[in-house]
């Protein structure tokens, strides 16, 4: 037990180091277009840290532990908003704009709704996969179709030449998948020995260990007072995990989901994103304060003990 122990560790440290440079060279890249930082965030910064999500989920199907992967990607979504926004929330208040409401937030429910249906019907496949690729597509199209240009400058994207941030992204797109293949070995081997569902220990080690980047660039972004990289980010990595990481499973290993996955986890996931968007249409044009970040933060803990307690926590 001692070397998966080792080996998830290390994979998560390297995960995360990778993780931040890939976002820092992506941005820095994307910065040179013109786009707007909320677009940034939903796009660029959200690829880079659902990076992790995608390389876990492809390896994870690979090795033959597809619930793996589709913990992984609902419980992402789940410690985004419950830990990330709630952390973020808790550290600065976020200011809610407009837009958000008005283009990004349709998206993000249409994707969850999508999920849904492709979670319910008893097989997680490869039809499946190519109506949440194709949302996808639209969504990225719709994003920067309706974008509009910040008018000042933002200090939240490091300063590279092109060069170099090109660089920076060949050897952390590298690391991420090297620490991402031992992190789900390492997994894997942990859920085997202790007895628990590999579909736990990826709503749980593996969810929470991949979203450590969006973690570390909301704060530092709340902390910048750049927000709408932040809720940017969380909004454009729940949509990758829904529409680019939980197809993977359906393509490479098409199958039954969880029952679980379907039931328990969609559902808290579900009930969240409908937390934040009742909470975003309440407070366009106000802010998302520490209140509501404590909330988060309180409903993500209720969780994990949820999953601690449940009997879904033993391998069935």
């Amino acid at each position: 037990m001692l070397l998966p122990l080792v080996t998830v560790a290390l994979g998560l440290a390297v995960l995360t180091w990778s993780a931040d440079r890939f976002v820092n060279a992506a941005a820095a890249t994307a910065s040179r277009t013109g786009m707007s930082t909320m677009l940034v965030g939903m796009t660029v910064v959200a690829m880079g840290t659902s990076a992790p999500e995608m390389v876990v989920a492809v390896f994870a199907a690979l090795d033959g532990v597809p619930d793996l992967a589709t913990g992984n990607a609902l419980g992402s979504n789940i410690a985004n908003v419950g830990l990330v926004l709630g952390a973020t929330a808790l550290v600065r208040p976020i200011p809610v704009p407009f837009s958000l409401v008005r283009r990004e937030l349709p998206l993000l429910l249409g994707a969850t709704g999508v999920t849904g249906y492709a979670l319910a019907n008893d097989i997680l496949g490869r039809f499946d996969a190519l109506i949440l690729l194709v949302m996808m597509i639209f969504s990225i199209w719709w994003l920067v179709r309706a974008d509009t240009p910040d008018t000042a400058p933002t200090d939240a994207i490091p300063d590279m030449t092109l060069k170099r941030a090109l660089s920076w992204l060949i050897v952390t797109l590298l690391l991420l998948s090297l620490s991402s293949r031992a992190l789900v070995w390492g997994a894997s081997e942990l859920a085997r020995g202790l007895g628990v569902s590999e579909l736990v220990i990826g709503l749980t080690i593996v969810a929470v260990g991949t979203s450590l980047p969006e973690l570390a660039a909301c704060v530092a972004s709340a902390l910048k007072r750049q927000h709408d990289l932040a809720i940017g980010n969380v909004i454009g990595s729940n949509l990758f995990n829904l529409l680019t990481v939980l197809p993977i499973p359906a393509i490479i290993a098409p199958g039954a989901p969880h029952p679980d996955a379907a039931g328990r986890d969609y559902r808290v996931m579900l009930l969240l994103t409908l937390a934040l968007a009742i909470l975003l249409l309440w407070q366009r044009q106000g802010r998302l304060g520490r209140p509501i970040g404590a909330a988060f933060l309180a409903s993500y803990a209720a969780y994990l003990a949820w999953l601690g307690f449940s009997g879904g926590a033993a391998l069935e």
